[in-house]
């Protein structure tokens, strides 16, 4: 039952959040009713039902009679999966700090998709959504630290780093994660002039690391280069890109850390096991 509340939430939130990146692209207020990006009508309320109004209008608005993008729906369908997974991996009604982890996760997904679509589509990863991401997750480091909550599972652990550890003092494992994907992506970033990695990687980094926390930021980074790659081969199979052609990155990374969230362990442990005979 909570799978299904929280996959049926899902699937609103991705239904904002496919406005949200849209009116960001044209920098229009996300406050008002939704309308037709084609013929500028405003949606009625049973034409904006997720999912199942794309089914029953047959991809088609209601009033001009054009096309509407597939990426409505796979968008709502991405979204209400995501939020399903973290409702089953960190919700539990009856502990007090879940719902306060669980609402973080899912806050961190709905951004994440948002900016994973947006450069997907436009080649740019939105400050606007990225920025305030960045500050929220540094906030729930610091609530972490500050009370010493560090049984959230593989994720949010507290680390003791040098001579901090010898005065008591403690440190996030999303500052060290975030503070070396951050050093990475940059020194790319710099050395190429952003023709291998452009600077908004890096700040995407320093959010991604902050997620996921060390070390579990290397097997995000590792799956991001390793489905890029793939990528970026069938697409040169297929003649649509060539070698020189640029890519946007950040979904592979976005890609990579939501992998990273929900199978860190059973990956690792199936990694392990190949070299134990």
């Amino acid at each position: 039952m909570t799978i299904i509340i929280f996959f049926i939430f899902g699937l609103i939130i991705g239904s904002f959040l496919n406005v949200l990146a849209y009116r960001i692209s044209i920098a229009e207020t996300i406050l008002g009713r939704s309308f037709c990006p084609k013929c500028k009508k405003q949606i009625s309320w049973y034409d904006n039902v997720p999912l199942l109004s794309f089914i029953l209008l047959r991809a088609k608005c209601r009033n001009c009679k054009k096309k509407i993008s597939w990426q409505y729906p796979l968008m709502e369908l991405f979204t209400a999966a995501i939020f399903a997974g973290i409702g089953a991996k960190f919700f539990d009604a009856g502990v007090a700090v879940s719902w306060i982890e669980t609402g973080y996760y899912l806050t961190m997904a709905s951004a994440l998709i948002v900016i994973f679509i947006y450069d997907w589509l436009y080649m740019e990863i939105p400050g606007i959504v990225l920025w305030p991401a960045i500050f929220a997750a540094v906030g729930f480091n610091l609530w972490l630290d500050w009370n010493g909550v560090s049984d959230l599972g593989e994720f949010g652990n507290v680390l003791s780093l040098g001579w901090l550890g010898m005065l008591g003092l403690k440190t996030p494992s999303g500052v060290l994660a975030a503070a070396a994907a951050f050093t990475f992506f940059f020194s790319l970033s710099a050395m190429s002039r952003e023709k291998w990695m452009g600077m908004g990687d890096a700040y995407l980094a320093i959010l991604l690391g902050l997620i996921l926390g060390w070390p579990q930021i290397l097997l995000a980074l590792f799956l991001a280069f390793a489905i890029g790659a793939i990528y970026g081969i069938i697409l040169i199979s297929l003649k649509k890109k060539k070698m020189k052609s640029q890519i946007p990155f950040a979904p592979f990374l976005i890609a990579g850390t939501l992998i990273a969230i929900f199978f860190h362990q059973p990956i690792i442990s199936w990694y392990l096991g190949l070299f134990i005979v």
